[in-house]
């Protein structure tokens, strides 16, 4: 039997879009291909009117049902899996994967998870910073001009997404966390992991990327997450008590002191 992705718990984004236009045929590519649920955040010109000419009639309801956040941080906050969209490669931006590949990796993800594919403005793209929010990124080959159109680069990657599917049932996926989990969690690893001097309070985020790319391999359950912020409440009261201790002149208690270290 074959599996195909759940369309339902598929949502696409488009992150603070310039023209009304875009969004119409954003509406238009979405409905050819089954999927019915779209994300504005923060566009530059929501006028409906506009929106419809190139939605059409028949995408009324649909158009009516647009969801409007005023940043893409609360925009995807429920999503137990964001993917992200690029045109630029290298920096940050090295692992990226093809539209066909991310497609049926979502067979299985999409049966119990809320998937977001997250496109960026027209003239520049999603930034560094809005990348951090994704799990992956997808990048569509081109030839020398690497340049195209919102609503088109939406129907590509939605054509792909309907198009998924195999031959056989699809390995398990279990619930992931939601993006505001993992960013409470990547919120509190830096608090602690500058506190105990591993990462330098000037520039944290250049080794925040390297555990972000570092989990994205490998997708947290919620659970996996609260276990992760766990282990930073822990060492953080260790570190509090250890400071109270020496302070009223209390020896250290012997149970719990570290001996011995790498260099030694």
């Amino acid at each position: 039997m074959q599996q195909k992705i759940n369309l339902e718990n598929i949502h696409i984004v488009l992150n603070r879009p310039r023209f009304p236009e875009n969004i119409g045929s954003v509406v238009r590519a979405m409905r050819n291909m089954g999927l019915g649920k779209l994300i504005v955040v923060a566009p530059e010109n929501y006028d409906t009117e506009k929106i419809m000419r190139l939605a059409t009639h028949e995408s009324a309801q649909m158009v009516a049902r647009i969801k409007k956040y005023d940043t893409l941080e609360s925009a995807v906050e429920g999503m137990n899996y964001v993917v992200g969209t690029t045109a630029r490669l290298g920096g940050e931006r090295q692992s990226v994967r093809k539209p066909a590949d991310l497609a049926h990796q979502l067979i299985s993800i999409s049966d119990s998870n809320q998937v977001a594919v997250v496109f960026g403005p027209e003239d520049r793209g999603l930034t560094n910073e809005e990348i951090r929010l994704c799990h992956v990124l997808i990048n569509i080959p081109t030839a020398d001009f690497s340049s195209i159109n919102l609503a088109q680069a939406v129907m590509i990657i939605c054509y792909e997404i309907f198009q998924a599917g195999g031959k056989n049932k699809a390995p398990f996926a279990p619930r992931l966390a939601t993006r505001y989990e993992l960013d409470g969690m990547y919120d509190q690893l830096k608090d602690i992991l500058v506190r105990i001097d591993y990462i330098l309070p000037e520039n944290p985020d250049y080794w925040m990327n390297k555990l972000r790319l570092f989990f994205s391999r490998i997708p947290l359950r919620a659970r996996e997450v609260s276990i992760i912020r766990g282990i930073c409440r822990q060492v953080n009261w260790y570190g509090k008590k250890c400071y109270e201790d020496g302070k009223n002149g209390n020896p250290p208690d012997p149970a719990l002191e570290i001996t011995g270290s790498e260099s030694s």
